[in-house]
């Protein structure tokens, strides 16, 4: 799962980007309004933590923006001036929740779960593919009902192969849903998380079958 942080206050950016790197999240953060305009007409976000008082464009412009241009993306925004027509603006625009400066890191990861159960389709936020299982909100895996050891890597193939089952998945596609903005990670690299990743489904009913030269797919044996 990859989010947006969009804070002109570098060191809660950079706390955020540490809190939620430890939970599991890819995170990039910018720092103006414009900067937050330009990184969701350009890439692909699972949330949105929007904070209003942002330079060069108001958080409530990037909301209005993002939301004209057709944007489904879960927001949560972050205001210091916790006032109801504030609250009542940003919920007209779009947003899905709020939180008041100053506020407890705890808070904000349950919160940005709450959203995730949310935002998955309205209903669950398990997948179910085979003896496979995944939770989005918890960031756990099962295999034949018992704990499947993943790194934060694995998991996230996992996340992108389970969102797009019956779908080729590309490289490309699995480095943006991955990785952060000015990491480097090669085509190789992807190999080799595929490589352990498919070791571990090994004795079950699912598969990662791979077509080559276009990318990967799960697959059930019972249905090959």
């Amino acid at each position: 799962m990859r989010i947006l942080v969009a804070e002109d206050d570098r060191v809660l950016g950079d706390g955020l980007r540490r809190s939620l790197r430890a939970a599991g999240y890819a995170v990039d953060v910018v720092a103006s309004g414009r900067d937050a305009d330009t990184a969701l007409s350009t890439s692909s976000f699972d949330l949105l933590i929007l904070d209003l008082g942002l330079p060069g464009m108001s958080g409530l412009e990037v909301l209005k923006r993002l939301r004209a241009n057709g944007g489904s993306v879960p927001v949560l925004i972050l205001t210091a001036a916790d006032s109801v027509e504030q609250r009542v603006r940003g919920l007209d625009l779009g947003a899905d929740d709020f939180m008041a400066k100053p506020f407890a890191l705890s808070e904000l990861e349950a919160r940005i779960r709450a959203l995730v159960r949310r935002g998955a389709n309205s209903s669950s936020s398990r997948f179910r593919y085979g003896a496979l299982t995944f939770d989005q909100v918890g960031r756990v895996a099962f295999l034949n009902q018992q704990p499947l050891e993943l790194s934060a890597r694995e998991l996230g193939l996992l996340e992108v192969l389970l969102q797009r089952v019956g779908r080729l998945v590309s490289k490309e596609q699995i480095v943006d849903h991955l990785c952060e903005w000015g990491e480097e990670v090669s085509h190789n690299a992807i190999e080799v998380y595929m490589h352990r990743l498919r070791k571990k489904l090994e004795c079950s009913d699912v598969r990662i079958a791979t077509v080559r030269g276009l990318g990967y797919c799960l697959e059930r044996l019972a249905e090959s």
